[in-house]
């Protein structure tokens, strides 16, 4: 069992049945660790609006969660904009005893400073047109429907799990210059707060890079994929792919 000082996940979207549930129950039970981030969109308050959906390994994931806090365990929740309705009751401390607040200052053990943020505040296109972001979310949904059709053809031949949407964001050249508008507002963000990097999640894709001196650290995702930005007992960050 490997021992992790903290663990940063984003955009699970408990509330859909692609959120790969199972999976983040297990990778946090077989790994050791002081502190978790969940660092935006880990309900998804948007397809809940629409249609219900909460199966009993939600309910166990949220159990463990609640577990691992009363054993001294820090959870702390930065919110998104698919669990934004968490933002008008910020910050507090007492949501089982995870700690629920916009944004943070995250301080390695070997000194270096994070903020850890979802980033939906820098998302252009969610800030200028709401209702064209909730219908990419919709179609977002279809892909993934899609998705799931074709690895469960792929499993039945042996073959690995292979994201569709992921391939789409990183060969399409709209899509990839969208990221990097998205990385170079969360970078100027950093430097504003004077630290060291930025860990943030919102547009699924799991990337550490340097952007003009600072540290961008992008959690990915738990319905495409599933990836974890983990910190050594050293400091150290690295990008985990769980699957």
């Amino acid at each position: 069992m490997a021992h992790y000082r903290s663990i940063f996940i984003s955009d699970v979207h408990l509330g859909t049945r692609h959120a790969r549930v199972e999976t983040l129950i297990n990778f946090l039970l077989e790994n050791d660790w002081d502190s978790l981030y969940l660092v935006g969109d880990f309900v998804d308050g948007w397809a809940l609006s629409r249609k219900w959906f909460w199966d009993k390994h939600h309910n166990l994931l949220i159990q463990k969660l609640l577990k691992k806090v009363r054993k001294g365990r820090r959870i702390v929740y930065t919110p998104g904009n698919h669990d934004e309705f968490l933002r008008g009751y910020l910050p507090f401390e007492d949501f089982g005893g995870i700690e629920v607040i916009d944004e943070i200052i995250h301080t390695t053990a070997n000194g270096k400073r994070y903020l850890v943020i979802h980033g939906d505040k820098f998302d252009g296109i969610l800030n200028s047109f709401s209702f064209i972001s909730r219908l990419g979310s919709w179609l977002y949904d279809v892909i993934l429907d899609l998705n799931l059709f074709y690895n469960n053809i792929r499993k039945k031949f042996g073959s690995r799990y292979w994201s569709l949407s992921h391939f789409l964001k990183s060969n399409t050249k709209e899509a990839v210059k969208y990221c990097f508008k998205f990385e170079e507002a969360l970078v100027f963000e950093a430097k504003r707060n004077k630290v060291n990097g930025v860990i943030c999640g919102h547009i699924h894709s799991p990337v550490q890079k340097i952007v003009d001196g600072i540290e961008y650290h992008n959690c990915g995702c738990w319905v495409e994929m599933a990836t974890a930005i983990v910190e050594t007992d050293d400091g150290e960050l690295k990008l985990l792919y769980i699957e």
